[in-house]
């Protein structure tokens, strides 16, 4: 048995890698799913938000685009942290793993909308109703945790 982990391991740490870019794509992905449809529902506007993301992190007056990729970039960086946590429990049943996924997102809404957004971003905080701020993080980690799911090996003969 070796003392280093297996995250010491090159192909443990490409596993995290595109484990985590797949886990920020969906979940970015499905957040930015959420905000337009509440937007298409509610006559809100969706691209305002995403400017505003960009002007959250000093790109005052860039595009929609702009701040499209800016939440894109930080939901990858935030799947690559959640692949490594993950990776650092031992196994963990399907249902813990939504648990974990779940409940890290709750967390990680919780310190942006009052913690980190009202600092450096205090009108981003309001712009949109907080239950669609956290059930769009809370749809980030129902993604996430669908990916790691998906990602999982199949053991025959052994419960989940």
């Amino acid at each position: 048995m070796s003392i280093y982990s297996t995250l010491d391991r090159p192909e443990a740490d490409r596993s995290v890698l595109s484990a985590g870019l797949l886990i920020g794509l969906a979940g970015g992905s499905v957040e930015i799913l959420v905000v337009w449809l509440y937007s298409a529902l509610t006559g809100g506007d969706a691209a305002m938000v995403a400017r505003h993301v960009a002007s959250a992190v000093g790109l005052d007056g860039a595009s929609a685009v702009a701040g499209l990729a800016v939440h894109m970039g930080l939901a990858v960086a935030l799947g690559i942290v959640l692949s490594a946590m993950v990776q650092s429990l031992a196994a963990l049943s399907d249902r813990a793993i939504w648990s974990f996924m779940t409940g890290s997102l709750a967390a990680v809404w919780a310190i942006n909308f009052f913690i980190v957004l009202p600092v450096v971003s205090p009108g981003f905080v309001h712009l949109l109703p907080y239950s669609i701020t956290l059930a769009s993080k809370l749809a980030f980690g129902s993604a996430g945790a669908a990916v790691l799911q998906r990602l999982r090996p199949v053991h025959v003969g052994t419960r989940r």
